[in-house]
């Protein structure tokens, strides 16, 4: 299970980000304040970044595990996790690398090739 110390441990590691409280929560953000993540007032669910479009599949497919508060994140490309549904820090790991690229300009993927999404061969 997922902590909100492994969430800031992980998200803090990254490449330019920076914690802010905000709404009087805590929450991480890159290149001149773009959020990337978020957590709610118990440290129990995270928010990240999550094209819309992808959203569906991804709570279908796993709705214990994914969500999103109707009537507030409608129209917003993010979307909520259960820490404590989360397997381990690896898959915590990735969900925040993946909302952080997603928030990154490309200045700083660039200096940071390892944390660039591959290429599709």
């Amino acid at each position: 299970m997922a902590t909100a110390d492994d969430v800031r441990k992980i998200a803090l590691s990254l490449p330019g980000a920076l914690e802010k409280l905000s709404w009087g929560l805590p929450t991480f953000r890159v290149d001149k304040g773009k959020l990337f993540a978020s957590l709610d007032d118990e440290d129990k669910v995270l928010g990240v970044k999550c094209p819309r479009e992808d959203r569906e599949g991804l709570i279908a497919a796993e709705p214990e595990k994914f969500f999103i508060r109707v009537g507030h994140d409608d129209q917003w490309p993010w979307l909520r996790v259960r820490l404590a549904a989360l397997e381990d820090e690896e898959e915590l790991r990735a969900i925040l690398l993946d909302s952080w690229r997603q928030a990154a300009p490309k200045k700083l993927l660039d200096a940071h090739p390892g944390l660039s999404v591959p290429e599709e061969r």
